[in-house]
């Protein structure tokens, strides 16, 4: 049953596909029998887990589906109005009246989202911006053009003006935007350079985890690899650079070719054996308390100046002692 308070829609209801519906988007079957939501509205519920098939959550807005087919939309209660402007420290490399580039430390998640109401990148931006923030790009996501994973570290860009979040977030969708990261992974990829292909989407064994998936099945992905470094064979750094920007691409697509990051808790475990000793060494390997990933570089057209930008972040500090303990091998 659906109830409407105030334009908001809470509550679920059911929809079934006809025989004559098959082979339609299921975005564009829900926003032909949902009369007054928006298809961009049902696109968000669709990609946050809130339609569900044969119970399980759906995250693809373009999916062909199948007469007969039963889908459950759900409608979550709405969120806070707005976060919290919050005093937390930002190391800025790069600000103008129209973009901010933070180097983002790892532990630190780039906007609220269950779990995580406050303390974030989102909370730090608002303080540090003030109100001339608030609503580009979106209520609870203000200024965000891309993200990283919570224990990624690196460089992240966010927008402060509404021209600026608009052309953003084209050149992101088109590609425009280089990016380089740093991978400490077990085992040395072979060969030394490549191209990893491979449909991302997520995982149907562990709906918590993304996953290569069949030509027909998730989303389109490529990442770039190069050994930069390797360590007796047993681990090695890498220089990623992304093609597209999937969720958690780097991580899936790494521990698909069979070498996973280290310290990742999701996805580094394949290859471990190989570091598998009691010394302390080994010890320092195993216990490394998050995915051994770094956003390196970023380089971009300034949308207002047309200026070239790039730049460029060291190894934090943790990266730089793992790098030290994997050259003694």
């Amino acid at each position: 049953m659906i109830v409407v308070e105030g334009g908001l829609c809470r509550g679920r209801i059911s929809v079934r596909a006809e025989a004559g519906d098959g082979g339609e988007r299921l975005d564009r079957l829900l926003a032909r029998r949902l009369e007054g939501l928006s298809r961009s509205r049902l696109k968000r519920l669709i990609e946050e887990g809130h339609v569900i098939l044969e119970g399980a959550p759906l995250r693809n807005p373009s999916m062909r589906i199948k007469g007969g087919q039963n889908f459950l939309v759900t409608f979550p209660e709405p969120a806070p109005a707005a976060p919290a402007a919050q005093k937390i420290a930002l190391d800025i490399r790069f600000e103008d009246a129209h973009l901010i580039v933070i180097d983002k430390p790892a532990g630190l998640v780039v906007h609220p989202a269950p779990g995580n109401a406050d303390g974030t990148l989102v909370n730090a931006l608002l303080h540090h911006c003030g109100e001339r923030l608030s609503g580009i790009g979106g209520q609870s996501r203000p200024g965000i053009v891309h993200r990283l994973d919570k224990d990624t570290s690196g460089l992240l860009l966010a927008a402060k003006s509404e021209a600026a979040h608009q052309a953003l977030s084209r050149d992101f969708a088109a590609r425009r935007i280089e990016r380089a990261y740093r991978a400490f992974v077990w085992g040395v990829p072979v060969p030394a350079e490549g191209r990893i292909i491979g449909n991302i989407g997520r995982s149907r064994a562990n709906r918590k985890k993304m996953a290569v998936l069949a030509e027909d099945k998730g989303r389109a992905a490529i990442t770039g690899y190069r050994v930069v470094r390797s360590f007796a064979g047993a681990a090695s750094e890498l220089e990623c650079r992304l093609g597209t920007g999937r969720t958690h691409q780097i991580r899936v697509h790494l521990a698909h070719l069979g070498h996973g990051l280290i310290g990742d808790p999701l996805y580094g475990r394949r290859g471990r054996a190989a570091l598998c000793r009691s010394d302390e060494r080994g010890k320092a390997l195993s216990a490394f308390p998050r995915q051994a990933l770094h956003a390196a570089l970023i380089g971009f057209v300034h949308p207002l100046s047309g200026e070239r930008l790039v730049f460029e972040s060291p190894l934090p500090p943790d990266l730089q002692h793992l790098s030290a303990i994997l050259e003694r091998f």
